[in-house]
């Protein structure tokens, strides 16, 4: 039904692509928000038209990359409904008419699937919109379709960006490159220009790994700055859903959308919404925003970096520095951290099968309603969900937890211990602004404290593929982490779109 789909939407994207290209001169690929806003305001643009030229680069691109699961069938028709609102009222928001791709684990109550790529959960259906894609919606913005994500969100360890549903993520600038992370399909399609803008979602790297690899921006947010009800978990104390797209601008005009209080996730979203700045984040995209900033480079983050990626690392940094940044390379995060990966995976198998039996359990309707039933499922379709190349073992050890007991206590205190007395510690000693860390080598750092952090691409290799920069903070830093990655975005501009090498 999937496929089927897509084949008919590509269909009616190439009978009327020949009138997208009948709006004046606008460039469509690369198209930033502000771009669009213009256009639809000059009248060289309209929302229908986008539409079908993204759903035409899909049908081109996608049988390559996969990066796109499902396209929606009612694009079109929220496309022509906003262009009418526009018509009838001269602006409106910055995501008005704009197309977003979500990762699929994120929930639409409408006609597309919600699988996190799992076969299992094909037909399920969600008793209402994730709590983002409601303000999404608010935002007159078009749900353009799921994007393809290592399935599970990749607690069942599979490659980097395939699933059952989706077939294998490939990266757009060398094919033999990682996409990397649970995010792999947001990253590729926003790379590819397959979307406006899309969503993804992170529990330890997987916002931060795509955008770094793939070339785009990517915002990780605080813990409940951004609702995750109606999102597939892993666990609600380090789930997160945030932007990633082609432009620090574009990312925080997304963010500026999505962020606030939910009641369907009221302890997080509650716990965070006092960090939400008033008049939004769009404010804090300053040229001059590495001025003063106070900048520590994680130095365990750097370990193994070296050769043409140190050169540039070691030349973004000078540009931070002239551009007013005090950068300090002889701090390092005092506390033992070696643990935190076991500790963390410890932890989050009895998460796991709490939050995602929840989940299930709130489907309006569904084949699967545990973790047990995922496990049956897989085992009774070994062949396409490839039992014999990637095992399930994570999702059988997850099932085997009763619950939080005293081992999972124990991980709690030591990850605790691990964050407070490491990355925040040093931070607040030293009145830090942030650490600068290659690619989502921070990422398990921030992630066990909750902690945000953007990603920025910062150069490519030899062979073509990309590598980022991460710029890391404490729990509500969004506003100065948007300052210094768009002012570093701004310094050295290193996107370009992909070439597709084999």
């Amino acid at each position: 039904m999937a496929a089927l789909r897509l084949q008919l939407q590509v269909l009616a994207a190439a009978v009327v692509l020949a009138a997208a290209a009948g709006c004046g001169a606008f460039e469509f690929e690369e198209a930033t928000v502000d771009a669009i806003q213009l256009g639809f305001r000059n009248g060289t643009l309209t929302s229908t038209a986008l539409v079908r030229f993204y759903l035409d680069r899909i049908a081109r691109l996608n049988p390559r990359l996969r990066a796109v699961i499902e396209v929606n069938p009612d694009a079109l028709a929220q496309a022509a409904h906003a262009d009418a609102e526009r018509r009838r009222q001269a602006s409106g928001g910055a995501l008005h008419g704009v197309p977003v791709l979500l990762k699929d684990n994120i929930a639409t109550r409408d006609r597309l699937n919600t699988t996190a790529g799992s076969l299992a959960l094909l037909g399920s259906v969600a008793p209402r919109d994730a709590g983002v894609v409601a303000r999404l919606r608010a935002a007159g913005a078009v749900i353009l379709g799921k994007a393809n994500p290592s399935e599970w969100s990749n607690f069942r360890r599979v490659d980097a960006g395939w699933s059952a549903r989706g077939g294998q993520t490939v990266n757009p600038y060398v094919r033999s490159a990682t996409p990397c992370g649970s995010s792999a399909g947001p990253g590729v399609a926003a790379a590819a220009n397959m979307a406006a803008v899309t969503l993804g979602s992170e529990t330890d790297g997987s916002i931060l790994c795509p955008s770094s690899l793939n070339s785009v921006v990517g915002i990780k947010p605080t813990v409940g700055l951004t609702s995750r009800s109606g999102v597939i978990p892993i666990t609600p104390r380090q789930d997160t859903i945030g932007p990633m797209c082609r432009t620090v601008s574009d990312a925080v005009h997304v963010l500026d959308a999505i962020v606030g209080y939910d009641k369907l996730d009221a302890e997080a979203t509650g716990a965070a919404s006092k960090y939400i700045p008033r008049g939004g984040y769009t404010q804090f995209l300053r040229a001059d925003g590495l001025k003063g900033k106070r900048i520590a480079l994680c130095i365990p983050c750097f370990v193994g970096i070296g050769g043409e990626r140190w050169d540039v690392y070691t030349k973004h940094l000078d540009t931070m520095s002239e551009h007013g940044a005090i950068l300090f390379a002889d701090l390092d995060i005092a506390t033992n951290f070696s643990d935190l990966s076991d500790q963390e995976s410890l932890l989050m198998k009895a998460e796991f099968k709490l939050s995602l039996n929840a989940y299930l359990s709130g489907l309006l309707h569904s084949p699967v309603r545990s973790l047990s039933d995922v496990i049956a499922f897989n085992n009774a379709h070994p062949l396409a969900e490839r039992l014999k190349d990637f095992g399930q073992e994570d999702l059988l050890d997850a099932e085997k937890t009763n619950g939080i007991g005293a081992k999972e206590r124990a991980a709690l205190r030591r990850l605790h211990d691990i964050s407070t007395n490491g990355l925040e510690r040093m931070m607040k000693e030293h009145q830090l602004d942030a650490i600068v860390a290659p690619n989502h080598n921070a990422a398990g750092v921030l992630a066990i404290g909750g902690h945000p952090g953007i990603a920025v691409p910062a150069g490519y290799d030899k062979q073509g593929i990309p590598f980022g920069i991460c710029f890391g903070g404490l729990k509500g830093y969004e506003p100065r982490l948007i300052e210094m990655a768009y002012a570093f975005e701004q310094a050295t501009k290193v996107r370009r779109p992909p070439t597709f090498k084999k």
